[in-house]
């Protein structure tokens, strides 16, 4: 501390200024990806006979190193708010990948001689249709072309059995959620870990029905 405390001050826990000095130390909070960084703990202070040794946390680097990041949620391209689907209709969903939108992306932070370096990755997208039901893609998605035709898709799709005419606007909302999985390692070798993240992003989805004239 600077100043030290006046002798006889409690903080010295009975010893004498010359015994050593008063220190305070101040640690930075892990928060949730996503929300305020350089947030900071309570300062603690105590009486040391000898300069404490500094000691990095390399999990609390790898959170600074993941708040680097400019992650979002999924860039939905499937489906658009200008597309016309239809009930019994296959949809194929997919989205654009980039590297704040799908990964990977990568940040370091040091402290104390030591860095971490942190990869983001999005591993699955859950999707929420806004008609009750919810699938799960481990991928970003197969883009459709017209010479598939009314195949499903192969690894990301729904079909809505209902229209959106009773929805707010006539549409549903579809929320796309993807989690990004962050591994984080010590430059150099030593420990290694892992960390999540999640983000949204919403559509809204016009969904029909054909109907036959005879």
């Amino acid at each position: 501390m600077a100043p030290q405390p006046p002798a006889g001050s409690s903080v010295w826990e009975g010893h004498k200024p010359g015994d050593g000095a008063i220190y305070t130390r101040i640690c930075p909070l892990a928060v949730a990806a996503g929300n305020a960084t350089g947030m900071m703990g309570p300062p603690e202070t105590f009486w040391s006979a000898t300069p404490p040794a500094a000691t990095v946390d390399p999990a609390q680097l790898a959170q600074q190193a993941l708040d680097k990041m400019t992650l979002l949620g999924p860039d939905i391209t499937s489906p658009s708010a200008a597309g016309k689907y239809l009930i019994g209709m296959p949809m194929w969903m997919w989205v654009h990948e980039s590297a704040t939108t799908y990964g990977p992306n990568t940040a370091s932070a040091s402290a104390g001689g030591v860095t971490v370096t942190a990869v983001a990755k999005v591993s699955r997208i859950d999707w929420k249709m806004g008609d009750g039901s919810t699938v799960t893609c481990n991928g970003p998605g197969t883009a459709y072309q017209a010479s598939y035709g009314k195949q499903e898709s192969p690894t990301c799709g729904h079909t809505y059995s209902s229209t959106s005419a009773a929805q707010k606007g006539g549409k549903f909302t579809v929320t796309a959620t993807s989690t990004w999985t962050v591994d984080w390692h010590v430059n150099g070798g030593g420990e290694t870990g892992q960390l999540t993240a999640t983000r949204q992003s919403q559509q809204q989805v016009a969904i029909g029905e054909l109907q036959v004239v005879r």
